[in-house]
């Protein structure tokens, strides 16, 4: 049986990282801040981190909002941007 497709693991990461931050997608897209576009960079942004396993246990550590992505996040701009948008 294959592996779990690298997309959609690198999706869900985007996702969550946004939650994490406080950071609603779907809002952002409605207020036209982000489009598709943006978030599939954002997602193809994150294929290339070579640290998606600190990544997933630094966000399932979370209890709270945090107030920035890990240094290593190839989104930490992105997301800083729309937090703060």
């Amino acid at each position: 049986m294959p592996g779990p497709n690298p997309l959609e693991r690198h999706a869900k990461l985007v996702d969550h990282m946004a939650s994490a931050l406080g950071v609603d997608l779907e809002e952002q897209i409605l207020r036209g801040k982000l489009n598709l576009g943006a978030i599939e960079d954002a997602v193809l942004s994150c294929t290339n981190c070579t640290q998606p396993g600190a990544c997933e246990s630094w966000l399932a550590a979370r209890t709270d909002v945090a107030s920035d992505a890990p240094h290593y996040c190839r989104n930490l701009i992105l997301f800083a941007a729309l937090r703060d948008a």
